[in-house]
């Protein structure tokens, strides 16, 4: 579940691919201490955060390496993860504290720093770019939260209350998770851990309404492809939806299981596999796994 500072000498450290088996592949995080949210760069590329410690990480998955890229702050987390491409900004969830975070991967620079909602009871839990801007979830208040991208610039942050049946969630109770953007960034989809449930949502009302037919139990984060749905789900597997053309209802389409899954919190696409993070955050809170991994699975 979705629960920075440059360095001026940056310490690289890569890690191998150790081969799982003939359908998957493991890259370790080297030196993580858990490991949440994932994003595609282009290329073989990717990031992913390191959720209690905020360290973000680069993949190479043509060479199967990772390596520490962006260290954080004493006290930040990285829960979502996304980045702008246009831009080179990645845009951080930063969990407790109603926090986020953007950096420029060019530069390793943070560039901006918000706060979100309440600071005592919001958890940003994951974000999703659009041409638009940045969309960042509240696991525990029915609201979303916005941030304009202009000229490459992150602009003032405004909050959408939501209406409907994906506005659960309360100071008490955890709920939305993870969110997702279909590529003009006119219809949000959100996970629902808790129900099980994905809703759409439209950016410029707030009101959301449940995608028929798609039951997913601790869904914890969505890759969307054309009208294909893949949900991830805590209890170590992935299903799969074929979405008709308003996004309405879903059929399912097959679930994905491997041997090495070990609470999948997070997934992107590459080309026809997935690139998958175990989050091992059954182990405990901080989790206690010695290591913490990116898994190339087939989709």
């Amino acid at each position: 579940m979705r629960r920075i500072l440059t360095l001026a000498t940056a310490i690289l450290l890569l890690a191998p691919v150790i081969p799982a088996s003939a359908a998957t592949r493991v890259i370790v995080l080297p030196g993580a201490k858990s490991a949440e949210g994932i994003t595609a760069a282009g290329g073989g590329t990717y990031y992913t955060g390191d959720l209690v410690a905020g360290t973000i990480f680069r993949e190479d998955v043509k060479r199967g390496t990772a390596e520490r890229f962006i260290e954080a702050a004493p006290g930040a987390m990285a829960a979502g993860v996304d980045l702008d491409r246009r831009h080179d900004l990645l845009f951080v969830a930063g969990g407790t504290g109603g926090k986020a975070y953007v950096y420029d991967v060019r530069t390793k620079a943070k560039v901006a720093d918000f706060t979100f909602g309440d600071p005592r009871t919001s958890y940003v839990n994951d974000v999703a770019v659009t041409p638009q801007g940045a969309w960042f979830t509240d696991s525990y208040h029915p609201q979303l939260f916005f941030v304009p991208v202009v000229a490459g610039v992150p602009g003032a942050p405004r909050t959408l209350p939501l209406s409907g049946p994906g506005a659960g969630g309360s100071p008490d109770t955890f709920f939305m998770n993870d969110i997702i953007a279909t590529p003009s960034g006119d219809t949000l989809l959100v996970a629902a851990t808790t129900p099980g449930k994905v809703y759409k949502i439209n950016p410029r009302t707030g009101v959301s309404a449940e995608i028929e037919g798609v039951n997913a139990p601790n869904v914890v984060s969505l890759v969307l492809e054309g009208r294909r749905l893949w949900a991830v789900q805590l209890d170590d597997k992935i299903t799969r939806w074929c979405l008709d053309g308003d996004l309405s209802r879903g059929t399912a389409d097959g679930t994905i299981t491997d041997p090495l899954f070990d609470q999948p919190v997070s997934a992107a696409k590459l080309g026809d596999r997935l690139a998958v993070v175990n989050s091992h955050i059954f182990s405990g809170y901080p989790p206690t796994s010695p290591t913490y991994e990116v898994l190339l699975v087939g989709a």
